[in-house]
């Protein structure tokens, strides 16, 4: 899963990147003017995890990871030119956008519009998005036009298909509506998968606030889709030791680290969960969309193991725990033998048998 970090200058997106990602990448008071994307993986915090390494005791132990792209900020008024291909192309190739407004205050360090307005900035932000994404399709249908005359009688019943998706996607845009609200089959998905259409992507929305705010202070801005960080603490929290980290938790009544909020928001947005193999070799969380069946988890693991599925002996990880190992879940007939028509769940415990 890829996230890219986006917002106006100097909204603090370096100092969040940092402290999702533990990293010391250099702020400035000032936009460079170029195009610079800071790139870093991250283990996505599970407890589960843990507590199944205990269990186990393998040789290794790997968790499910993240990455975060930060991105060069965008300026107001880019999207009714159209976001530059370069910068544009660094933001369409992530699975997920997280858009950063300001909130702090602070001097030293000049504001666009000079004044702080996190609902401002938000509202003006994702009207960027929706009129980057007008002019793309506004390009797109101008194409069509003088394509639709040559052609393969296939080419152009395919070109027509395609211009009446985008006539429907323009009339949800112009009602300032993202696109991300429209339902779309697999295969309009994969007719729009050129384009970089940035409203289509899902949106995590994060308030960089200072160091006395809290979330009361933003009202109805703080929503399922908002979350509100403390961007220059939570920066500081990421290279503290853990036992420095709990003591700064508490004296700041932070109730968990920013990775961990960000990266459940950030799962609950692009609906995923996490399934584990374990065993003495390893543990492993797998992550995977919600609803997806077996034979195609075991596809996450190895192609080698959907082409040949069986069956998926599963526990679920509750179970497991409650009964303490294995051999106790056999024995209470909690391991169960689902087929190709199983869809996994949360916190499943997978063992493939394939007859490859």
């Amino acid at each position: 899963m890829e996230i890219g970090i986006i917002g106006l200058p100097n909204s603090g997106k370096t100092t969040i990147f940092n402290a999702l990602t533990r990293s010391q990448t250099a702020t400035a008071a000032f936009s460079s003017g170029q195009l610079e994307v800071h790139t870093a993986v991250v283990d996505v915090p599970d407890e589960r995890v843990e507590r199944l390494t205990e269990m186990f005791k393998p040789k290794r132990t790997i968790y499910a990871q993240v990455t975060y792209n930060d991105i060069a900020g965008l300026g107001k008024g880019a999207g009714k030119t159209g976001i530059s291909g370069p910068l544009l192309n660094a933001i369409a190739a992530n699975d997920a956008l997280m858009l950063v407004v300001r909130a702090f205050e602070d001097e030293s360090v000049a504001h666009p519009d000079n004044t702080i307005d996190a609902g401002r900035d938000l509202s003006m932000m994702e009207a960027e998005l929706i009129l980057n994404d007008m002019t793309t399709i506004d390009r797109r249908l101008e194409r069509l036009k003088g394509m639709k005359l040559r052609g393969t009688p296939e080419e152009r019943k395919r070109m027509a298909e395609e211009e009446i998706l985008l006539q429907r996607l323009m009339a949800v845009l112009e009602e300032e509506r993202p696109l991300r609200e429209v339902e779309l089959t697999d295969e309009e998905r994969r007719m729009l998968g050129g384009f970089g259409l940035l409203s289509l992507k899902p949106l995590l929305r994060v308030i960089n606030a200072g160091d006395d705010d809290g979330d009361e202070k933003f009202g109805d801005l703080v929503d399922g889709r908002t979350l509100v960080l403390r961007g220059k603490l939570e920066a500081e929290l990421a290279q503290m030791s853990p036992e420095e980290a709990n003591e700064f938790l508490t004296d700041f009544g932070i109730s968990e680290p920013g990775l961990n909020r960000a990266i459940r928001f950030s799962y609950e947005m692009l609906g995923l969960e996490s399934f584990f193999t374990v065993g003495e070799d390893e543990v492993r969380a797998w992550t995977i969309a919600k609803g997806t069946p077996a034979p195609v988890a075991a596809g996450v693991i190895h192609s080698d193991l959907q082409k040949g599925f069986i069956r998926a002996e599963t526990i679920a990880y509750d179970d497991l725990m409650a009964l303490g190992s294995m051999a106790e879940a056999r024995k209470h007939g909690k391991l169960r033998l689902e087929g190709k028509e199983y869809i996994v769940q949360d916190g499943d415990i997978l063992n493939i048998r394939s007859g490859i």
